[in-house]
């Protein structure tokens, strides 16, 4: 097909991993739809390993993201240079809007009402106030049917070679030397959501650790101090690339975590996930939940939000939650697992 008849898209999420991973599904329904286009992301240096291997995507362009004018003409020049059709804009970016409007895309969508959008004659696709609440996947698909594509799948995926699926084997052999269940924990989040205060989580991880049937793994790439050391768990993914973790990630029986950037890539890898949630809109299930795995979403009691709720998600530790808790925990995890003590 000649390049000027191509129908030429661009995904924009400059933002965070999970943010990232939840717009993987715009480039399989574009290809469904237009399995000849040519579809291209453009991400932060960081998150671009989600999208390697991914045979939806052509092109991965990496976001200069240094507040410049050099780095500004610089984006502005490569993404004019592949001559795109359509651009979503999936997070409101003033600087990116503007870079979109210069490069002579025509058709352009970002979200919600920004007078920056209005100027540059910017499509936009409303959220509603979130009302009804909706998954985020869903919202981002919002800018697919802007422009006439009904999506059929609103699930992330993220694409491993087959030599990093001998490496995820191997890996898990290495650890799990006699066949026990490879249990990961996640007890960071970068203050992205409410989590399990690191006592709690430390209650947690030395429990799961006297389970024989077990190995237990701790997944964050710098753990807290307060979890250093606890006897029969692993630390295997500290200072490693994010394309390292997502192929360890992958060879998890069950991730344990807060909603996070893991949950996320392990549900889109199809590794069942045990995930803390509060029923807040803003961290809701509902609208950040995992999709497309095996998973059970863990949330304090109806009592406990009514009364203790720091409103802040930030600062919120379950504290006091008598579901939310190493103990309690644990014992979801065990029958999650089916195992018994």
């Amino acid at each position: 097909m000649m390049r000027d008849k191509q129908k030429r898209f661009l995904i924009c999420r400059i933002d965070r991993i999970g943010d990232v991973v939840l717009s993987t599904p715009l480039p399989r329904e574009i290809k469904r739809k237009y399995p000849d286009s040519f579809v291209a992301v453009l991400v932060r240096k960081y998150t671009k390993d989600i999208y390697l291997n991914n045979p939806n995507v052509d092109e991965i362009i990496i976001y200069n993201e240094e507040k410049t004018s050099k780095a500004f003409f610089e984006n502005l020049k490569k993404i004019r240079s592949y001559k795109f059709n359509y651009a979503f804009m999936l997070l409101p970016d003033e600087r990116l809007n503007y870079i979109l409007f210069l490069s002579g895309i025509k058709t352009r969508i970002g979200v919600g009402h920004k007078l920056y959008q209005f100027l540059t004659f910017t499509k936009y696709v409303d959220r509603k106030k979130y009302i009804p609440l909706r998954h985020e996947a869903d919202y981002c698909l919002d800018m697919l049917r802007k422009i006439g594509i009904e999506p059929k799948s609103i699930e992330p995926e993220i694409h491993l070679s087959e030599d990093e699926k001998t490496f995820s084997l191997n890996f898990k052999k290495s650890l799990a030397l006699n066949g026990e269940k490879l249990v990961g924990v996640n007890t960071t989040s970068g203050n992205s959501s409410p989590n399990l205060s690191i006592k709690e989580y430390r209650i947690l991880l030395e429990k799961l650790s006297s389970i024989k049937n077990f190995k237990v793994i701790v997944t964050d790439l710098n753990p807290p101090s307060e979890i250093q050391n606890i006897s029969e768990v692993e630390y295997p993914m500290t200072n490693v690339t994010l394309r390292e973790s997502i192929v360890k990630f992958s060879s998890l029986d069950v991730l344990i975590s807060s909603s996070t950037g893991p949950m996320h890539i392990c549900a889109a890898l199809k590794v069942p996930t045990i995930s803390l949630f509060c029923p807040l809109p803003a961290c809701s299930p509902k609208l950040w939940g995992p999709l497309g795995n095996k998973s059970l979403i863990l949330m304090p009691e109806e009592e406990y939000c009514q009364t203790k709720c720091p409103v802040d998600p930030k600062k919120c530790q379950y504290i006091g939650s008598e579901k939310l808790n190493g103990e309690k925990i644990f014992e979801e995890v065990l029958k999650f697992l089916g195992e018994k003590i």
